[in-house]
């Protein structure tokens, strides 16, 4: 087992920003309002296991569909492209249904607002190109990070305030539009070779 300190830092941001945990405070706190509670240790423990195990056997799923990494990679790009679009721009491409009854900690916060398509699919995508163990360091990281946050939601809104969660929103964007073009521009070499 070799950890490396850089892939971690990578795959931390790029999943960092995928997750995009600091500008999705708004929903948060709006699903705070609507159901009362919300569990922060349950939500960051579930999306972390989804994340694992979809980590370990994302790659089997896939075997059996008979997609391979790289294409699965080159796809992630693109997820990854537009999420980065949708944050630059301030527009949404892709919206969810929101249905009651289940668990807010849950539904929709674990799955899929934390651990959803685009975390997921990046998942793999850094799979293809970096070691397990420094992706395990980054999702555990980043479970941490969003426990944190959760517990803390209230008072970073008023802390940074809208403009600065707009801010860090834009500029998380275009480092992950950046990521995108790396990991397509990358992965379609392999596709291609």
């Amino acid at each position: 087992m070799q950890l490396d300190f850089k892939q971690i830092f990578t795959a931390f941001m790029v999943l960092f920003a995928v997750i995009d945990i600091i500008g999705n405070i708004p929903i948060i706190i709006d699903l705070r309002k609507k159901v009362g509670h919300i569990q922060s240790e349950k939500a960051s423990l579930i999306a972390g296991v989804i994340m694992i195990v979809f980590l370990f056997l994302g790659k089997s799923l896939l075997s059996l569909i008979g997609i391979d990494v790289n294409s699965f990679a080159v796809a992630g790009a693109f997820i990854l492209f537009f999420i980065a679009l949708e944050m630059i721009l301030g527009i949404t491409l892709y919206k969810d249904d929101e249905d009651g009854g289940i668990t807010a900690s849950v539904f929709p916060l674990a799955f899929p607002l934390i651990a959803g398509p685009g975390s997921l699919t990046t998942l793999l995508s850094l799979r293809a190109e970096f070691a397990i163990e420094n992706i395990i360091v980054a999702v555990i990281s980043n479970v941490i990070v969003i426990y944190i946050v959760l517990k803390t939601s209230a008072k970073i809104e008023r802390i940074i305030g809208p403009n600065g969660i707009k801010i860090i929103r834009k500029v998380f964007g275009v480092i992950l539009l950046a990521i995108a073009v790396k990991l397509f521009a990358h992965n379609i070499k392999e596709l291609l070779a």
